[in-house]
């Protein structure tokens, strides 16, 4: 893709009035973005000393800096290399109807983390996908992505370098490794071009700008960036999807952007299936609680050691028990190695985002246990059924899922799913036992009862995301919940034995 690329230079009177022109109209384009509810990232990549700042800032000028956000990327520091890699860039996302401007992005992260012997060969590899799949799925979700390269010849940087480094004012923005850099332009420009055309895909395509002349540069940023939101405004008022135009052909491997990661799905039954006649005394009950429990101590304190992160994600029908169960999990737990997470409807800066923004939020570092009273599994259920979601974009999200799961293992995370599984009569004796004691009455609502009207509706929306999301890296664990006492100790066992097999123990 690069070799292709011709720096051309434009004349001033060329340029000067048509830069008018698309400036005003940024100004116009921008309040429109927002009218429209599109959330924009643009991406700035491109060699070092290529005008990436100075870029920027010329193209901010023309924009309401109430609704935007410039954030440059560099070496991630001690608290974001306990996340995923790419945690840090979902907790930049932009709202609906504003701008992120990156100056470098998960591109020049990844490159210069391969190049620099930060990660491996094939963790490189894994990151192509993990970019590939977040683009897709933020494009799914609305967002608008301009990812730009800016293209230098290795003598124009070198020139640029020299500059720098004379100017008493500039010369800290460049050092021996810059220079040593361009001494291997050769080989940069290989990896660059091949990780240029890995995520050049057909949603998201590349913009190289030739940057050897800054005026060329301006030009080619301003048309490519007022035609794309252009396109996007136009696009969201007529209810279509917007794809940008493409500078070159997606790469065949690229452009099979739908592709998930290598996975299987592990066989499951209907809840209709399951045998709900489980239960235990109260002897085998307070023997069996003390035995997990104190094995799952044993096993959080290795976790923390050895920095391995454990999800736990419940979800189970209304009065189902996942209250009592999270706390006989958590109890056994250190509580500074712990968080239980809440998840009830999402507000307001939630909904302006891509929905599993707010569970990437609550990430704990690696080491630690977040648990999940509920998950992203609402995506699936609650939302086509409530009619929040349509129904084509709730079922692009049992792929979004499996693929957000494989990233967390991928991050070395142990991720445990269960589903508390009551049958409907078990259901109707706790709501009215709820109704009947005073102190349990704010545990009922009338939205319980009618929920439970949707019985049918939802025990099939239950079956279809367990059948489509148990992977062998994340299988669902349906608990039989009729016997609160069983269902615990099952919860626990469970926890305990995916421990034990992560470890190795």
């Amino acid at each position: 893709m690069l070799e292709l690329i011709e720096q051309k230079k434009m004349k001033r009177s060329e340029a000067d009035e048509e830069l008018s022109q698309m400036q005003t109209k940024l100004i116009d384009l921008a309040n429109a973005v927002k009218a429209a509810k599109i959330p924009v990232i643009i991406t700035i990549d491109g060699w070092a000393a290529a005008g990436k700042g100075s870029q920027i800032a010329k193209l901010i000028k023309y924009m309401d800096p109430r609704f935007y956000n410039v954030e440059p990327i560099r070496i991630p520091n001690e608290q974001e290399k306990r996340k995923p890699w790419q945690h840090r860039y979902w907790m930049k996302l932009p709202k609906q109807g504003e701008f992120l401007i990156l100056d470098g992005s998960w591109f020049s992260d990844t490159v210069k983390s391969y190049m620099h012997g930060t990660i491996n060969k094939e963790q490189y590899k894994r990151r192509i996908e993990d970019i590939n799949v977040m683009e897709r799925q933020l494009h799914a979700d609305g967002y608008l992505i301009i990812k730009l390269f800016l293209h230098i010849t290795q003598k124009e940087q070198l020139k640029r370098l020299k500059a720098l480094e004379a100017d008493e004012f500039t010369r800290w923005r460049v050092d021996d490794h810059d220079f040593e850099n361009n001494s291997h332009y050769d080989k940069r420009f290989k990896r660059f071009d091949k990780l240029l055309e890995a995520t050049n895909t057909e949603v998201v395509p590349w913009n190289i700008i030739p940057a050897n002349e800054k005026l060329t540069a301006q030009y080619e940023i301003m048309r490519i960036v007022t035609e794309a939101i252009e396109g996007a405004v136009a696009a969201k008022e007529k209810g279509e999807e917007y794809i940008m135009p493409a500078q070159f052909k997606p790469h065949s491997d690229a452009s099979n952007y739908s592709r998930p990661y290598k996975f299987n799905i592990v066989k499951t039954k209907k809840l209709s299936e399951i045998d709900m006649n489980k239960s235990l005394t109260e002897e085998q009950y307070r023997r069996k609680l003390k035995k997990y429990q104190n094995r799952l101590f044993e096993l959080q304190n290795i976790c923390y050691q050895r920095k391995i992160p454990v999800v736990i994600a419940y979800e189970g029908w209304d009065a189902g028990g996942k209250g009592g169960n999270i706390k006989r999990v958590a109890s056994a737990l250190d509580p500074r190695g712990y968080e239980v997470k809440p998840i009830a409807a999402p507000e307001p800066s939630e909904l302006a985002r891509h929905y599993l923004w707010r569970f990437w939020k609550r990430l704990e570092n690696d080491g630690h246990f977040t648990i999940f009273d509920r998950t992203w599994y609402g995506r699936v259920m609650v939302e086509p059924i409530e009619k929040i979601t349509p129904e084509k974009r709730a079922f692009m999200a049992y792929l979004e899922i499996n693929e957000f799961e494989h990233q967390l293992t991928d991050w070395g995370a142990v991720v445990i799913k269960f589903w508390i599984n009551i049958d409907k009569d078990e259901q109707y004796r706790r709501f009215k036992e709820r109704e009947n004691t005073p102190s349990k009455q704010w545990k009922i609502t009338d939205e319980d009862w009618r929920n439970r009207e949707k019985w049918d509706e939802y025990e099939e929306a239950v079956n279809r995301m367990i059948k489509l999301t148990s992977t062998d890296f994340a299988p669902w664990t349906v608990i039989e919940g009729n016997d609160k006492k069983y269902a615990r100790i099952k919860a626990l066992k469970t926890i305990c034995d995916r421990l034990e097999e992560r470890l190795g123990i």
